[in-house]
């Protein structure tokens, strides 16, 4: 039996399958993984830590995210 989906949980219970990569810093280190999970929600997790914590969002927090980063909330990080 599988541990329940939660936010911290260990990225490596998620599967090593179906992360990608898509943000990336020019360094070629420090990468953002996601993955879509069969209910829908997205996981995040280090690229360089891969067993650490996972994120997870629900697709509706997720859409709320980029939408905001599209329209500039997220500049001041910048």
């Amino acid at each position: 039996m599988h541990p329940p989906i939660r936010n911290g949980m260990p990225a490596r219970q998620l599967g090593a399958h179906g992360w990608t990569k898509p943000w990336s810093d020019d360094a070629g280190g420090a990468c953002v993984e996601v993955k879509k999970l069969a209910d829908g929600r997205v996981a995040v997790r280090q690229s360089t830590d891969p067993d650490g914590p996972a994120l997870v969002f629900t697709s509706g927090e997720m859409s709320s995210f980029l939408s905001g980063v599209k329209e500039g909330d997220a500049d001041f990080l910048l």
